[in-house]
């Protein structure tokens, strides 16, 4: 059974974090420019324009939903070493480079940018909080990309794997 539900489940996991990293890319390529270039003014007006959803209500679950299946796959790769290695190393990825940095980076210039604001900070204070924003988020988008790299290479070992045994039991027959 575990057998049977590895290759499926490592590749939704692997659509996921592809698809995740492509709303990373589009944020850091498209979104964030905009958000940032001309600060404290366009701070304001990304608030204004993601009032009715924004990207804090879509990468949480994306990322709970990414998580879930990273540790799914693993679970059921775990008892081949080389498939250990490559989805323990995308989950690992996922974790520290992604939830990780989110979490300890990310959330508290969110929190100077959009919720204290001009409020609370100085333009330059909002300035320099920008541009390290923009500037991490390249790093953020790097591990989103070793993280779906690693899950794919995974998934092409798995499927090249069980395509060697088949062809092994056939020629065996």
């Amino acid at each position: 059974m575990r057998q049977r539900l590895s290759l499926p489940v490592l590749s939704v996991y692997v659509w996921i974090a592809m698809v995740a990293f492509g709303g990373i890319a589009v944020e850091t390529i498209v979104i964030y420019p905009n958000v940032f270039h001309d600060v404290p003014a366009s701070l304001a007006e990304t608030v204004e324009f993601f009032a009715v959803t924004g990207p804090a209500d879509f990468f949480p679950p994306m990322g709970a939903v990414t998580v879930v299946a990273a540790v799914a796959s693993l679970v059921l790769v775990w008892p081949v070493r080389d498939m250990r290695l490559w989805a323990g190393g995308s989950l690992l990825s996922l974790l520290l480079g992604e939830f990780l940095f989110s979490v300890l980076y990310f959330w508290p210039r969110n929190d100077i940018m959009f919720e204290d604001g001009a409020a609370v900070h100085s333009v330059e204070v909002l300035r320099q909080t920008a541009w390290e924003f923009e500037a991490g988020h390249w790093g953020r988008l790097a591990m989103s990309a070793v993280t779906a790299t690693l899950a794919f290479t995974g998934l092409w070992r798995l499927h090249r794997e069980r395509a060697r045994a088949a062809a092994l039991a056939g020629v065996a027959s």
